[in-house]
């Protein structure tokens, strides 16, 4: 069994303490090196990081969710059937019967609805996906209703294109909690969330044992779960530094480490008796985001010299080669709709007159907040390093994952560093968050990243709106590509990298596979030998 000392030991903030002393994890144990101080919730209704939504999809299960074989298609979790009525409003799901919550509750139509209606009333950052169909929380419990323990009827507020809705209900804030174990929980009319940000009620694989921010996550298999696992527990440590993931996994301490650099993921290559990978372009894109309340930034011609200033280039290939490829649109590789366009490149001379047409020849000053993890550090300092050539003076501030997360979703930095995923399969997950804002007051329903900039173009945003009702497919795809062009010219986003995880597993690691989406990533077929 892992002590607490050898979990304390790898996570420690000095990361490079001998670990001789301790053995090779045990064989029914997963131990999983991870960056995941970006972890704020791990209630459904509220996650919306990377390390969260990976953990929560092992915990929970949603309606439906995307085929892994296929994922623009969508096929029955807890649904066993849905279908749609003739004017498009109304959608009847039936639920699977026989499934149960890891408390021994059965799954009902009740708990599926609760789950929905409660994720509109707390209003949380991913409420927006679902309730851009039109539900509130005035009318959540009308539209959003269980007619009999295996019936849940949805009805929105006006047609689209159903599939739209299927991969929004696909996405993390549609995981289904356990209503009777959650309310038990509850303080006041927080629905629970207080408790369950650091607990589980679902009826996934596992369930959340511990969470210790900064330090560790621990799951154990759901007795009653879908699926039972091939492992008795999986420990993911927080290991903010490569080398230190790289140092452990080389000694046995970890079983998988997810956040190698360029060279060390070089010299895994390089050892094959030793190590195996599992690799997948992410829909991850890493953006320069500026916030339009700063008045330099809210000048289009500053936001062009700042595009143009950056050396997209020479940061993927410098800082990361093999875990990030350049993409300057805000549709990730892979997506139907995407674009390989790159319209900017490090132009000194044309953002310095960008910035003297915009009346500050002589640049200005900005900070810039950033995780302090690797890349995203030396991304920074290289940013900082692009923008002085042009007399723009940054000044770095760096923190954990997420408490720069907090910072940029209450709009109180200038510029910062983010890293966006998709919450599904469909271009409108991203076209929405990057151009949909059409309340840029502080207390918005639709908390978008455009709104985190503050930034409000209600000809894109009108656009973003009516892509997604375009039935004709060829039209709505030629729309986002048109929409991708517009927002690079015209946005407060500098899109910069799409990401490539590669996870190193010891070679006695098998079933674990990177997902294209971050809660798509399971750990239930992981086994070791």
């Amino acid at each position: 069994m892992l002590t607490r000392r050898a979990v304390l030991a790898s996570t420690a903030a000095t990361p490079f303490l001998s670990y001789a002393a301790f053995a090779d994890t045990p064989k029914d144990v997963l131990v999983m090196g991870k960056q995941i101080d970006d972890l704020i919730s791990l209630d459904p209704a509220e996650v919306f990081e990377f390390s969260g939504s990976e953990i929560v999809d092992n915990c929970y299960e949603r309606l439906i969710r995307p085929n892994p074989d296929k994922p623009t298609e969508v096929i029955g979790a807890l649904a066993e059937s849905w279908t749609v009525s003739e004017d498009g409003l109304t959608y009847t799901f039936k639920i699977k019967p026989g499934r149960k919550f890891a408390s021994g509750n059965p799954v009902t139509a009740e708990d599926a609805a609760f789950s929905l209606q409660r994720a509109v009333k707390l209003n949380k950052s991913p409420a927006f996906i679902i309730t851009q169909f039109g539900f509130t929380k005035e009318n959540a419990d009308a539209r959003i209703r269980a007619t009999d323990p295996a019936t849940l009827v949805l009805t929105v507020a006006e047609k689209q294109a159903p599939s739209f809705l299927f991969y929004c209900l696909s996405a993390t804030v549609g995981a289904v909690v356990d209503k009777a174990v959650t309310m038990s929980h509850a303080q006041g009319d927080d629905l629970g969330t207080g408790w369950l940000k650091s607990a589980s009620a679902g009826s996934g694989v596992w369930v959340l044992r511990s969470w210790k921010p900064s330090e560790s996550v621990v799951l154990e298999p759901n007795p009653n779960g879908p699926q039972a696992p091939k492992l008795k527990r999986v420990l993911i440590r927080h290991v903010p530094d490569p080398s230190a993931q790289f140092l452990q996994l080389k000694q046995g301490d970890i079983d998988i480490a997810r956040n190698l650099s360029p060279d060390q993921i070089k010299a895994a290559v390089a050892a094959p008796d030793a190590f195996t990978l599992s690799a997948a372009t992410r829909s991850y894109i890493m953006y320069l985001g500026m916030n339009t309340k700063n008045p330099n930034l809210a000048k289009p011609a500053v936001r062009q010299a700042i595009k143009w200033a950056l050396d997209y280039d020479g940061i993927q290939k410098n800082i990361v080669p093999t875990t990030y490829k350049v993409h300057q649109s805000f549709v990730p590789e892979g997506f139907p709709g995407a674009i390989d366009d790159q319209p900017f490149r490090r132009d000194v001379a044309k953002a310095k007159a960008l910035l003297a047409e915009a009346g500050l020849p002589d640049g200005f000053e900005i900070t810039l907040d950033h995780a302090a993890t690797q890349p995203t550090a030396d991304i920074a300092q290289a940013i900082q390093a692009n923008l002085a050539d042009i007399g723009i003076k940054v000044k770095l501030i760096s923190g954990e994952g997420r408490a720069v997360l907090t910072k940029i979703r209450a709009r109180q930095h200038e510029m910062s560093i983010s890293n966006w995923g998709s919450d599904y399969f469909d271009p409108h997950s991203n076209a929405e968050t990057f151009n949909i804002n059409t309340d840029n007051g502080e207390n918005s329903r639709q908390r978008t990243s455009a709104w985190r900039v503050s930034w409000l173009d209600k000809d894109l945003s009108d656009r973003a709106i009516a892509a997604v009702k375009e039935t004709d497919q060829a039209k709505r795809i030629a729309e986002y590509q048109s929409m991708q062009r517009d927002s690079q010219q015209r946005s407060p986003f500098a899109m910069m990298l799409q990401n490539i995880e590669t996870a190193v597993m010891r070679k006695n690691v098998h079933g674990f596979v990177v997902a294209p989406l971050a809660d798509t990533t399971s750990y239930v077929n992981t086994y070791k030998t």
